[in-house]
């Protein structure tokens, strides 16, 4: 028996309105809720085991370090970092020095892994603001004591894979590169004042405070910079852990802000920096799956490449090679619709993605028309996997196959720290963009 069927046997109606009733109320008092709505909807957590946790860590490190290898040869190569269709101002930003080793200390990968052929498709390459991980961690807390997993720990060992003091230990980590020492730092938690994921900052506010580490929760357009030093609500702070977009910062308080300046200026030490923007445009995809950059990646990167990232360019009149064939690029576009995927290379929560297959023709033409004019990028659709889960609705158990995606979070560069899931019944998984469900997933194996 599998274990979703195990869990699935589990839920009687008795344990599943239990289990209902104790979840619904931990995300209420643990304000797990995103936009306003509950961020899981569901009766199971993901369930996965030690050897698919230990398979995905091994494919993501070496293909961490060719990501490495692309952001190290477009820092000394203009042509090369042209690639990734970096604007004006983002040029700019990149004469401040990096003061830490890694451009994204945190970060998050966002695959499609299937199980039962172990296929594995990169679909984004978070490395400015992956959230999520402090939600992660809650819900694995409040599964952990329903009366369903209570049930399962019976026959089964239960793992939780945290990953919020990952991403803490990476700041953390940063600063002392930065700062040269052990001395602990005040944190500032920049981001607006009315943005979705503000519930997520508490979590890590607490987990600070945790640590012996004063952390304050702030809107970037109150820090004030003066003498030398960035201040929020009234101290001076060392380190921002940055959850405001760089763009956004930007459009909205301008390349003078206070905030830019003493990040400039090696005045604070912000986390992800401004160096982060070249690997988290979705270019990158493109720049390490197009043949035309082989050369820059050894023999170990490109199997890692082949075996993680999808077919994926960025939209221009040329001509590049699909599974082995010379083809025009903006024809076949033209042409391949139902296997294709159109991306902006710099949005946030699915806006702009536009799904070939899910589109009549002339849809498709004018979004091709788009790609044209402003920078995007073309993937090959890869296969969703899905997996039944299920949720209590007007006193009952209701089953539905959701589709599933594995976003890794990813620390300094190279290891994984936890994995976010996300469901949905829509073919856009993201629930930014208004769907789906979150569950945290718990590594289990049978007691012996």
């Amino acid at each position: 028996m599998s274990l979703i069927d195990r869990w699935h046997d589990l839920l009687t109606p008795d344990v599943a309105e239990e289990t209902h009733a104790h979840l619904e109320s931990q995300l209420k008092a643990r304000e797990l809720v995103f936009g306003g709505r509950p961020l899981c909807t569901v009766l199971r957590p993901r369930l996965t085991t030690p050897e698919e946790v230990h398979g995905l860590q091994r494919r993501i490190r070496p293909l961490m370090r060719a990501f490495g290898k692309a952001f190290t040869r477009a820092m000394g190569d203009r042509p090369f970092r042209d690639q990734f269709g970096l604007l004006d101002w983002e040029e700019s930003l990149l004469t401040t020095p990096l003061r830490y080793k890694h451009p994204s200390p945190t970060s998050r990968l966002d695959f499609f892994y299937v199980p039962h052929s172990g296929a594995l498709g990169l679909t984004e390459y978070n490395g400015e603001t992956p959230a999520g991980a402090g939600y992660n961690d809650a819900l694995s807390d409040a599964f952990l004591d329903t009366r369903a997993m209570r049930e399962f720990s019976r026959t089964h060992e239960i793992f939780t894979l945290p990953a919020r003091h990952g991403v803490v230990g990476a700041v953390l980590s940063a600063w002392r590169e930065f700062s040269g020492g052990n001395a602990k730092p005040r944190v500032g938690i920049l981001d607006w004042d009315d943005v979705p994921t503000r519930t997520e900052f508490e979590l890590y506010r607490q987990h600070f405070q945790t640590l012996g580490i004063d952390a304050v929760i702030d809107d970037p357009r109150r820090c004030e910079y003066r003498n030398g030093k960035l201040y929020s609500q009234g101290a001076p702070i060392d380190v921002i852990y940055k959850r405001v977009l760089i763009a956004e910062l930007i459009e909205t308080c301008g390349m003078a802000h206070d905030v830019v300046r003493a990040v400039s200026e090696g005045a604070v030490c912000m986390v992800d920096g401004f160096h982060c923007k070249i690997l988290h445009k979705k270019a990158s995809l493109a720049v390490l799956s197009d043949e035309a950059n082989a050369g820059t990646f050894d023999t170990d990167d490109l199997t890692a490449i082949h075996d993680c990232i999808p077919w994926t360019r960025i939209v221009s009149e040329r001509s590049t090679s699909y599974r082995g064939r010379p083809v025009d690029l903006v024809k076949f576009v033209h042409e391949a619709k139902d296997r294709l995927v159109l991306k902006p290379n710099d949005e946030y929560g699915g806006k702009g993605i536009v799904l070939g297959w899910t589109v009549d023709v002339a849809a498709w033409e004018a979004a091709v028309q788009v790609a044209i004019r402003t920078p995007y990028i073309v993937q090959e659709k890869v296969e969703i996997p899905k997996e039944p889960y299920p949720s209590w609705v007007d006193g009952a158990v209701h089953m539905a196959d959701r589709m599933i995606d594995t976003a890794p979070f990813i620390t300094n560069g190279d290891y994984m720290e936890g994995i976010l899931t996300r469901l949905s019944t829509a073919a856009l998984l993201n629930v930014t963009a208004g769907g789906g469900s979150t569950v945290p997933t718990f590594v289990v194996q049978p007691r012996s």
